[in-house]
């Protein structure tokens, strides 16, 4: 699988990590920084996320910075976007499931490698539900209000 990962710079560490360990289970991986735990602004990368799961350059994304909230905003300024913030498994199963997420959110001060891993393995083996979830997730990107 195609995936993308980026951070602000309080996730460098988290997102070195995980780009290891998703490169280790064979899928393909973006890294679209930052490099160093130098201050950024965690929308530009959210922002940069979000483009190119919305082009499909990747299937999936992963966005990290240190409570993964601000980050998780703005990927979802994307209408293309279903970013969940996720801090345990059965959330990251349960926003594939049933929202049809493509990007999960982690925060690095709040959750530890072993349990953000756990939250990948879940998000990336879980399909979508489809049902009766499909026709609300289709409301996310085409609000009729």
């Amino acid at each position: 699988m195609r995936i993308a990962i980026a951070s602000d710079h309080a996730a460098v560490e988290l997102k070195a990590e995980l780009r290891e360990y998703l490169i280790g289970l064979g899928h393909e991986v973006a890294d679209l920084g930052p490099e160093t735990t130098e201050r950024v602004d965690y929308p530009d990368y959210g922002y940069k996320l979000a483009a190119v799961v919305a082009d499909g350059t990747a299937e999936r994304g992963v966005a990290l910075c240190g409570s993964g909230i601000g980050i998780s905003i703005a990927v979802n300024r994307n209408p293309a976007c279903r970013c969940a913030l996720v801090s345990e498994p059965l959330s990251a199963a349960l926003a594939r499931e049933h929202n049809d997420a493509n990007v999960i959110a982690i925060g690095a001060r709040l959750t530890g490698v072993d349990m953000a891993k756990a939250c990948l393995d879940a998000f990336l083996a879980t399909p979508f539900g489809g049902g009766r979830h499909g026709p609300r997730v289709d409301k996310l990107s085409s609000p009729s209000i």
